[in-house]
Order: C-alpha cells, then structure tokens, then sequence
C-alpha cells in the first residue's frame, strides 16, 4: 500500500448535512442531542490516548447525501513506514430512522489491507474477516449488519513482470447500533483494521520469525 499520509488536522465542526442556514461558525456541532452525542463521541477518540501506536485517526469530510446528519473518521494502520491497512468509518443519523434501520444511526465502515500470500490463498478468509467484525462489534451492541468481503489480486507483466503479486482484502459494512454510545463501535471498526493489517491482539506482543524479524 502507499505510503502513510500525515493525518490532518482535528477540527471541532466534525458534521455534515447541516441544515440550511444554520451557523457554520460555531464549534458546536448541529444536529439533534443524539447526534451531537455521536459527534463528542468521535472528538474524544482523536482528541484522546492513541488507541495503538500503529493506528493513525483522522477526521474526513462526511458525505452529504446519505442522511440528515452524518460524520466520518479515517483511519490508517502503519508499520515499519508503510501503511498495510486503511480505512474510513462513517456514522449516519436520521431522526425519523429508516427502513432497516434498528435505531435512527446507521454506522458504514471501509477496511482495506495487504494480505499475506498463505492468508489470501485460504478459502475462508471472506467468513473469517466477517467474523473479525461480528465479534468485534458484540460487546458495543449491533444489529441488521450486512455487507461484502472481496479479495482482489494485482499481478504485474511486462516492464513489471518481476514484481512480485499482491493480494488485498476489502471489507464493505454496515450495521445499526443498539445503543447511544458509539464508543464500542469505533474501537471495533479500529480492532477489524489491525487485525486485517495482521497485528497481534493489543496487548500482545508479535512472535519473532526464525530470521529474526517479528510475526504476528
């Protein structure tokens, strides 16, 4: 994957989709209480202790054409200078909800990440990265999730033909949250992308290969 990007700057008006005319200068976010919730929610995560020193958070714009109300987080996994996973979360709210939607939030999340050769040639793996999701997400409260699992191989020819073949792994999802707090739903959509990117569990240091390098 491409070199990591500098993460921009933390700005406090994280929303998008704000109603006509209202104040843009303002650092409060619009919106109503619950989405004003969901968006403290996201400032004290960038505002806070890395959740891994691997993972880079961001702020991004927000798509306005999905809900009412809507913010976004992007986010990129680093390691030895390369960034091996990246991805965007995207929290949507409707005060009056929408079909298949449990709640009037609907969070959409992006993971993209390089895979292993031994870990793409697996049969599995689109129902073992599900899985990733689904158990990350039990402890924050989700329901109606769907989404798509895709591998995507890249082989080189002629100038290129030497350069080794690369296989990335795409996870497309979204789910609707049980509950007000959408802290479990960050730090799980956070969980997905290391374990994609092939960290160990966090507090758990990676096994040294037999050159001497580290595993996960």
């Amino acid at each position: 994957m491409r070199p990591p990007a500098t993460p921009s700057p933390v700005r406090p008006d994280m929303t998008a989709g704000r109603p006509p005319g209202a104040a843009t200068e303002s650092a409060e976010p619009a919106g109503p209480a619950p989405f004003r919730r969901a968006v403290a929610t996201l400032q004290a995560i960038l505002s806070g202790e890395p959740i891994r020193p691997e993972l880079q958070l961001a702020e991004m714009p927000a798509p306005q054409r999905l809900a009412p109300y809507a913010a976004a987080l992007e986010g990129s996994v680093v390691r030895d200078g390369d960034e091996v996973a990246g991805g965007r979360l995207i929290v949507l709210y409707d005060p009056d909800g929408r079909d298949g939607w449990t709640s009037g939030f609907r969070v959409v999340a992006y993971i993209q990440a390089d895979l292993e050769p031994e870990i793409a040639s697996d049969e599995l793996i689109g129902s073992v990265a599900w899985s990733w999701l689904t158990e990350a997400l039990e402890a924050a409260g989700y329901a109606d999730a769907s989404g798509t699992i895709t591998r995507a191989v890249s082989e080189s020819f002629g100038a290129k033909r030497d350069d080794p073949s690369t296989t990335e792994l795409e996870i497309r999802a979204s789910w609707s949250p049980t509950g007000d707090d959408l802290t479990g739903h960050v730090t799980a959509w956070c969980e997905v992308m290391c374990t994609a990117a092939g960290l160990p569990p966090a507090g758990v240091s990676a096994l040294p290969d037999r050159s001497g390098g580290a595993r996960p």
